[in-house]
């Protein structure tokens, strides 16, 4: 396992240092685009030199080997239009040797190289090397070249590294940009830690169907497919692949999810939409395809989806009872789209905002998201729910929740709801915090066996949370330090803004009666 680690920690060294060699580690969530691409064409390059290496022992030359797959693509995964005029030369070398008009002939070998994929068209060819803006290249050729040869130090083939190390490199980068670009690159950057517990809490099984519809760059799917094969047979294919799904409305986001899915070797459709106003994958019918599974972190505290956006919805996600949870947030609107999104038996996890536990319990009148959270807890669909440490998201030092759903609870579970309160689970890191390992199996083996431990997990009935007012926030029911009336400062302000939040809306709401009384000013 050592060995696994220390290549880990090089490969993402090198990563970085392929990413800085643009302009430097302060701008270099800049050039994402760039980036990304050139290492998954790298990759692709590695893996066709190995099968080009592996037919030529069988016709004795490469030149030969070459021959053929050009002839007969199916010999090999990705047939790659790029001939070295040294046929002993690294595929790779194509583009290394580079020297003139650069960012021109990236472009023009990578569309090559889509033209002859189908399944990377759109992926690969989306960027332009050779870019301008007012006149100026974007990346200019002295930059791209640094660029190429920082990722030309290592190699990328089958023998080289795991899918899966590639992935995680993906990962770190993607983190490491999160940390540079703040809330844009962390809007779909999900710490791999609570994406782990997710999926292993989830229990995939070979061959089921798994669904994101605010997939980012795949790294939820990816881990249900890790957790999968962790149970089954360790990181050996001897079963089933899960059949992953999922939906990205950001072009250069939905790419990435791609050429991860690809990377990794996994069998998945990545649509490109708004999930929201117009989910991609339906049945023949017209209507909300199901699955097995749906994991998901969507933009926490979505306001720009209106009543109409809810009312005018013609795929039955939002019913009677709970529907629209109010302008100033749409968690509820996506866990009433994961939940229509369930087949019979489906599970489903998704993390939100600390807020959307607790927001409109204890006020006087009626809230709207309580409304929709209530309608949740009595028709039984809540398994549990998971209060995370603070500082653990790029785009926010709030705390989150993963809120499990079942639709097929067994009985034993039944009229009840399991609360796990792992706000002190964690390590400090820099700049964000981190869940270490054991953190994370004590955490996925407390939620998978519902195992009571003091200051830490509590099985709480529905009666308890009606009393409550529905308010299902872990932090209500455990404390995890010995002053018994302690609460995250985090929460408690949320719950104070959404009060103000109310007042707001009803003193407009009692103006506007009064006006057309002709009373007051």
């Amino acid at each position: 396992m050592a060995n696994i680690k220390s290549t880990d920690k090089s490969l993402e060294s090198w990563i970085w240092d392929a990413a800085c060699s643009i302009r430097g580690a302060k701008d270099a969530p800049k050039y994402k685009d760039y980036i990304l691409p050139l290492i998954f064409t790298k990759r692709l390059c590695d893996v066709f030199d190995d099968e080009v290496n592996r037919i030529a022992k069988e016709v004795g030359s490469r030149k030969k080997a070459f021959q053929l797959a050009k002839a007969d693509h199916k010999l090999v995964r990705f047939y790659l239009p790029l001939v070295p005029e040294d046929p002993e030369h690294p595929v790779w070398s194509v583009i290394r040797k580079l020297s003139d008009k650069i960012g021109e002939g990236v472009t023009t070998r990578m569309r090559a190289i889509a033209r002859e994929n189908p399944l990377l068209q759109g992926i690969i060819d989306r960027v332009d090397f050779n870019a301008t803006t007012h006149g100026q290249r974007d990346l200019d050729d002295d930059r791209l070249s640094n660029l190429i040869e920082a990722i030309s130090t290592k190699r990328l083939g089958l023998d080289d590294v795991e899918a899966d190390i590639i992935g995680k490199s993906y990962e770190y980068l993607i983190r490491k940009f999160a940390e540079g670009g703040g809330q844009s690159a962390g809007e779909f950057y999900t710490p791999p830690e609570v994406g782990t517990i997710m999926s292993r809490v989830l229990q995939p099984e070979p061959g089921m169907e798994i669904y994101d519809p605010t997939c980012g760059s795949g790294g939820l799917l990816v881990k249900c497919e890790i957790a999968m094969e962790e149970i089954a047979q360790g990181k050996k294919r001897t079963v089933a692949p899960l059949k992953l799904f999922g939906q990205e409305n950001t072009p250069e986001t939905w790419a990435m999810a791609n050429m991860n899915m690809i990377i990794h070797d996994m069998e998945g459709q990545i649509e490109i939409g708004d999930t929201f106003k117009n989910p991609k994958f339906r049945t023949k019918q017209g209507k909300l395809r199901t699955f097995d599974r749906v994991v998901a972190n969507p933009m926490w505290n979505q306001d720009w989806f209106t009543e109409a956006d809810y009312d005018s919805d013609e795929l039955d996600r939002f019913p009677a009872g709970a529907g629209f949870p109010g302008k100033s947030s749409a968690d509820w609107g996506w866990v009433q789209h994961m939940h229509a999104s369930l087949n019979a038996t489906g599970r489903a996890a998704v993390v939100l905002d600390t807020g959307a536990v607790s927001r409109g319990s204890g006020n006087a009148g009626t809230n709207k998201e309580k409304t929709v959270r209530q309608w949740f807890v009595e028709h039984d669909l809540i398994e549990s729910v998971l209060y995370l440490p603070e500082n653990l998201f790029y785009n926010t030092t709030a705390p989150g929740i993963v809120l499990f759903l079942n639709k097929a609870k067994p009985k034993s579970r039944q009229s009840k709801i399991f609360l796990v309160n792992a706000s002190q689970v964690f390590e400090k890191g820099d700049p964000k915090n981190f869940i270490p390992d054991e953190g994370i199996q004590r955490i996925a083996d407390t939620l998978i066996g519902w195992k009571e431990e003091e200051k830490l997990s509590r099985i709480v009935d529905h009666a308890e949370l009606k009393k409550n007012d529905y308010n299902i926030s872990p932090s209500r029911y455990i404390h995890t330090s010995d002053a018994e009336t302690y609460r995250p400062i985090a929460e408690i302000v949320e719950e104070l803004n959404a009060i103000e939040a109310e007042a707001r809306e009803t003193d407009a709401a009692l103006r506007k009666i009064l006006k057309q009384l002709g009373v007051g000013a």
